[in-house]
């Protein structure tokens, strides 16, 4: 007995495990991708929004994204975020995976 968990309680009865489940983000089928600045001091940085894959896909898209643009980035809360101004790679690479693309913002 390695763990010491309370599985039973007189005041509340029988305690089941609340497991976290991750909601995915509800799209309306198209991804947007978007350059933006703020919040980074001036620089500018590619964000990916729409996309509805599972995180492991959108982890696995994310580093295809990185290594055909050279550059880094992350994956935040669904969001897939690349550095610099790669909108159109980024635009080309979707659409050849089948996903309905517009670009967003100025």
């Amino acid at each position: 007995m390695s763990e010491n968990r309370l599985v039973y309680s007189t005041q509340t009865g029988r305690i089941e495990n609340k497991e976290d489940k991750k909601q995915q983000i509800k799209t309306d089928g198209i991804v947007r991708i978007r350059r933006e600045t703020k919040g980074r001091k001036g620089k500018g940085m590619t964000t990916v929004t729409g996309l509805d894959l599972p995180e492991k896909a959108l982890k696995d898209l994310c580093s295809q994204l990185k290594k055909m643009c050279g550059t880094g980035g992350a994956m935040k809360n669904g969001v897939i975020e690349i550095q610099g101004d790669n909108r159109d790679k980024i635009k080309a690479t979707l659409e050849q995976l089948g996903h309905n693309v517009k670009l967003a913002g100025g």
